[in-house]
């Protein structure tokens, strides 16, 4: 309660020193810090933004180039390294670290995470820097499938199914040879008891990419299971 009422005087005189608008952008930069040290991870840094190396080892190399990594990371700053990634990724690189955050709090979450509390915390977090990236990412950015399939995992991990599924589907409309999204899609199917489903969307994601791994070994794991008709609903 003390939190509380000492979050609530220093948001009323945000607003007054500053005005409606300038404060509503610090009360929820602010509302960010309180959850960040509502949800701590035994042993690691309360926020990732400290970028703990044994929590950036997890990351795409790019990330250690994209700005703030770059000032942190041994070896981050080198101006080859981060022409390379620039050249390769395009002018979309310079929002790149948002999403690289958001990495970091989904492995929070689904690895370091030791409650539900804390675990919906970073899935909705993470959720929050890749929509940073999609808003600001040019229409061609190569990353913004994967982008997008993660983010229709963590809603489905947070229980908001059918945001996840619609997602994943635009994703696969959109770009139907990435065939990361018709696997996820096909986990989610799996978990719902939807079989039919599941295989459906397998064998259309191995028409568009027929040597995908992922999709066949899925696809194997249906049959060797036997699982093929939907399990029986219950009440």
């Amino acid at each position: 309660m003390r939190l509380v009422n000492r979050f609530a005087r220093v948001a009323a005189r945000l607003y007054q020193v500053l005005g409606r608008s300038a404060s509503a952008l610090a009360v929820s930069l602010l509302v960010g810090a309180v959850a960040h040290a509502k949800t701590p991870i035994p042993g690691y840094p309360d926020r990732v933004e400290a970028l703990d190396p044994r929590e950036v080892a997890l990351l795409p190399q790019y990330c250690l180039y994209t700005l703030h990594f770059r000032d942190v990371v041994p070896g981050g700053n080198n101006p080859a390294e981060i022409e390379r990634w620039h050249a390769l990724l395009g002018p979309s690189y310079h929002h790149l670290h948002h999403y690289c955050y958001g990495l970091m709090k989904t492995n929070r979450a689904r690895i370091l995470a030791r409650d539900q509390r804390t675990r919906q915390f970073y899935l909705s977090d993470a959720i929050r820097e890749f929509d940073y990236v999609l808003r600001n990412a040019t229409a061609d950015f190569v990353l913004l499938p994967e982008i997008r399939t993660r983010k229709g995992e963590n809603l489905i991990q947070l229980g908001r199914g059918p945001l996840g599924v619609a997602e994943l589907q635009s994703v696969i409309a959109e770009h139907p040879s990435y065939f990361p999204a018709y696997g996820a899609l096909s986990d989610y199917y799996v978990e719902s008891g939807d079989l039919l489903k599941a295989r459906a969307v397998l064998q259309e994601g191995l028409k568009h990419a027929p040597e995908a791994k992922a999709l066949l070994r899925r696809l194997a794991e249906l049959d060797a299971s036997g699982r093929q008709q939907p399990r029986p609903a219950t009440r």
